[in-house]
This record gives C-alpha cells, structure tokens and sequence, in this order.
C-alpha cells in the first residue's frame, strides 16, 4: 500500500492505493493557514489516521507547491509561503518515523498521468499545470526527472518569445510564459484588448459561442501556447504532453495547438501528442502516491 498527500494551499488531500492503483482511502481536510508546523502535524494525521483504518503502514509520497532546494534541504518557490525555508521533508520524517518521499506538486501530476493516466506506456511525457499558475514535471521512464536545481520542468518561468516585456510575475521577472498562459494571464490578455474583466473559463465559453473579441483572445492563447510548448518539444522532444488544471478543459486547445505548433518545432513533423488528463483533479494526490514505484513499495 502506498499514500500519496497533495498539500495545497486551502486544502490537503490523502489518497490510499494499492498495488494495482484502485482507492482504498480518501480524506481531504482544510490547510492550516500560516502556520508552518500545524500544517506537519496535519499532513501527519491524515496518514496515520488512514493506514489505522486500513490495518497497514504505507510508502508515503508527498506533493507540495515549490521543491526542495538542493543547497538547504528546504522548501522554496511555494506560494503557501509558510513553508519557505523550512525543512518540511526532514520534520515530516521524524514525526511519522519512516523515509518519504517529497516532490513539486506538477512533478506528482506528471508521474500520475504516465503512471496509470493518458500517458501510460510512454517513456518521455511532460505533464503540464495551466491554471492560477504555470508548472510543469519531466517523466522519463517512469520516474520524475528533478535536475540539478530541483527545477526540471519549470517553463512556466522562462520568458516567452516574440512577446513584449509582459506583466510582472511573483517570481520578479517580467514575461514569464506563466503572465500569458495561466488563467489570469488570459483575463488580463482580454482586458488589454478592450475585453471586459471575466475569467478564462468564460472567455473560453463565450468564444464557443462566436464572440469575436472573446474569439481572438483564445485563438492568442493557442499561439502563445503552441509557440511555448515548442521549445519544449526543441530541448525534451516528449513522446506525450499532457495538460491539467482548469484550462486544460477548453477541448478546441487539443487540436488547435498541435495544428498549430509544428511552424515552431525544428522538424519536418511532430509526433508528439497533447492529450487531456486521465485522472482530473486527483493527478496530483496520486502522483504523490507514485511516487514510490511498484519495486519501492514491495
């Protein structure tokens, strides 16, 4: 049996799984706010109170916003600010006495979806989070590339090309791919063109239904997202990409973007495919879970 948590910024959730990947168990409880160890002993609760009801002790896998910096062995680059510059992995270990395993919440999302979800059998997939935020995690194989920074995977940070400085990012630069391609970044891309202040959820709808204006900010996502996408595909060249977060239900993104991207892309084709999330909202929660592979949790 293994548990995955996903440990958001509201909410923290714990999946149990066994060996063929069916739920055994699932708790989602609020995220303590502020408070770096209420947010530990929470995390801790959810595990132990679900391997008490199940009669087993689990492999634990853990999502979190940000990564583990590999200079300090603390969090950085969350946005649940509480835990920058804490030492989560090393208190989580000694408060439930056994080895965890610890990664970026997109990386979790990405090994869910080549584990058992779209992109099941593919040795190369890139897992991508296009929703308040823009990340993204690097399978190679089965298992999560993290790189030497503990920054595989984070194009939502690169700036995007052909585009003017942009709006300023949290992370202090201007332009990132992020400012353009998460769901703010498309609500402030409409305003700028006369649009009125609605979400991407809307536009996205609106543009369905032959708004003109509402058409042409979507159909600026797609390039954007093509051109984005593209110089991913330029340095991994991934065999899948698979979209989660809540753009990545607009249907039209699926076969405009690869009809789209192959003028970005340094090859007389693209074999590679962009497909929808198998397991939704719970990608996350059961990537952690995947973190440890089936030979770990034996």
């Amino acid at each position: 049996m293994r548990i995955g948590v996903d440990l958001g910024g509201t909410k923290i959730e714990a999946i149990a799984l066994d060996g063929a990947g069916r739920v055994l168990a699932r708790e989602r409880i609020a995220t303590p706010q502020n408070d770096y160890m209420a947010t530990v002993m929470a995390v801790a609760g959810l595990v132990e109170r679900m391997e008490q009801s199940l009669g087993d002790r689990a492999r634990v896998g853990v999502g979190t916003p940000g990564a583990l910096s590999t200079l300090t062995g603390c969090i950085k680059n969350a946005n649940s600010t509480c835990l920058n510059g804490q030492p989560l992995l090393r208190d989580l270990q000694a408060v439930l006495r056994r080895d965890i395993r610890l990664a970026n919440d997109a990386n979790c999302f990405a090994v869910s979806e080549a584990t058992d979800g779209a992109a099941r059998g593919a040795r190369t997939v890139f897992g991508v989070i296009l929703g308040t935020g823009v990340g993204g995690g690097l399978v190679i194989n089965g298992q999560v590339l993290n790189g030497a920074n503990a920054i595989a995977g984070e194009w939502g940070h690169n700036p995007l090309a052909d585009e003017d400085a942009g709006s300023p990012c949290y992370c202090g630069r201007n332009g990132c791919v992020e400012t353009w391609l998460s769901g703010p970044g498309m609500a402030a891309d409409h305003r700028r063109h006369g649009g009125e202040a609605i979400d991407a959820a809307t536009i996205s709808a609106r543009a369905e239904a032959g708004d003109a204006r509402c058409e042409a900010c979507f159909q600026r996502y797609v390039d954007r997202l093509s051109r984005a996408l593209a110089s991913v595909i330029n340095i991994v060249d991934p065999e899948v990409i698979v979209l989660g977060g809540g753009l990545s239900s607009m249907a039209r993104l699926y076969t405009e973007v690869p009809a789209r991207w192959g003028r970005y892309v340094f090859s007389d084709q693209v074999s590679t495919r962009l497909l929808p999330p198998m397991h939704g909202d719970s990608s996350g929660v059961r990537g952690a879970a995947w973190l440890w592979p089936m030979e770990d949790a034996e």
